[in-house]
């Protein structure tokens, strides 16, 4: 999103789809539709509703092994971890992600010369109205909305929820828990994940003060980027308000800056903007899908394994050779 002048701060928030500020837990992606689908019209497998840093490890890990990959995006995806989710595409026309590469589309039947490429087809779709036409074998929520935003059983033959907000048996046909901890991974086919408590995961000793939110309404400005050092205090973006105010945003702990919210987003008060790894050894984890994601990841091709979804290509790095 081109940045926004100070007069047009008001019109630029009144205009965001579906509206920002919409607080999620850690590692949340806001404002995200995220989701994998299969498609058999088109020679797919699986339909993803959503392309940010959770969903991308998911994405990532179905592509290796063979299996064809739908990205579904909502109009201005808003990633911290930009630098590891293949939602970027949507702004950049293309992303890539540790060899995998996004391809933005602007219309399902282009998925199939995407796919032949070896790369991924990512398409703007909030509403998901392509999944009845793309028939395909399954579809993931990988949303992390902490609610169902109308993923149901009906939309393919196989229906997976990341996190919580889903009933599996109900909702979708199974659910994985995405909270930190001993349950990480768990595949859920009947009940739910553990309820979102708001409170980020502990790493290298900090909790809550690794993640950074926005203070108040208007247009974020980026002062520093995605890898910098940061000390505690120090301004890594500013909030340009609509009345015309410059409210700094500072790191409340020192570390590498490993999320920030794209220059030019429109926020509201609690939106999150930015977090911090504490451990100043890690500069490669901001270029790097995360351990949390790569589990999340395996629990989805269990399931898609158990349940007889095998892959349309060979497996390899993202060759785009169809098997024998």
């Amino acid at each position: 999103m081109a940045d926004v002048a100070d007069g047009a701060v008001q019109d630029a928030l009144a205009a965001f789809d579906g509206g920002p500020g919409d607080v999620r837990g850690e590692d949340a992606v806001f404002g995200l539709q995220e989701g994998i689908v299969a498609a058999d019209g088109l020679g797919g497998d699986d339909v993803e509703r959503g392309g940010g840093d959770l969903a991308t490890g998911t994405i990532h890990r179905l592509c290796s092994t063979g299996l064809r990959v739908l990205v579904l995006e909502t109009t201005q995806p808003a990633a911290i971890r930009r630098q590891v989710a293949l939602c970027e595409a949507v702004y950049e026309g293309e992303a890539t992600v540790e060899g995998l590469r996004a391809v933005r589309i602007e219309a399902l039947e282009q998925a199939q010369s995407v796919w032949a490429q070896g790369a991924v087809p990512v398409l703007v779709d909030p509403e998901g109205a392509c999944i009845a036409r793309a028939k395909p074998e399954v579809v993931v929520d990988a949303i992390l909305a902490k609610r169902n935003l109308g993923t149901s059983r009906d939309m393919a033959p196989l229906t997976i929820a990341l996190g919580p907000g889903f009933v599996a048996g109900q909702d979708v046909d199974a659910v994985v828990e995405t909270k930190r901890g001993h349950r990480l991974g768990r595949i859920i086919r009947e009940g739910s994940a553990i309820p979102n408590t708001g409170i980020p995961g502990v790493i290298g000793g900090y909790g809550a003060e690794r993640v950074i939110h926005a203070q108040a309404a208007g247009v974020f400005m980026n002062v520093r980027k995605i890898g910098d050092l940061v000390e505690k205090g120090e301004t890594i973006a500013t909030i340009r308000t609509p009345e015309g105010a410059e409210i700094p945003v500072t790191a409340q702990i020192p570390g590498i800056l490993r999320g920030l919210l794209r220059s030019g987003y429109p926020v509201t008060p609690g939106f999150k903007i930015a977090d911090i790894d504490p451990r100043r050894e890690e500069l490669s984890n901001c270029f790097l899908i995360s351990d949390k994601s790569r589990c999340i990841a395996g629990s989805v091709l269990e399931i898609l394994l158990s349940e007889g979804v095998m892959p349309y290509e060979a497996p390899g790095r993202f060759s785009g050779t169809a098997a024998d």
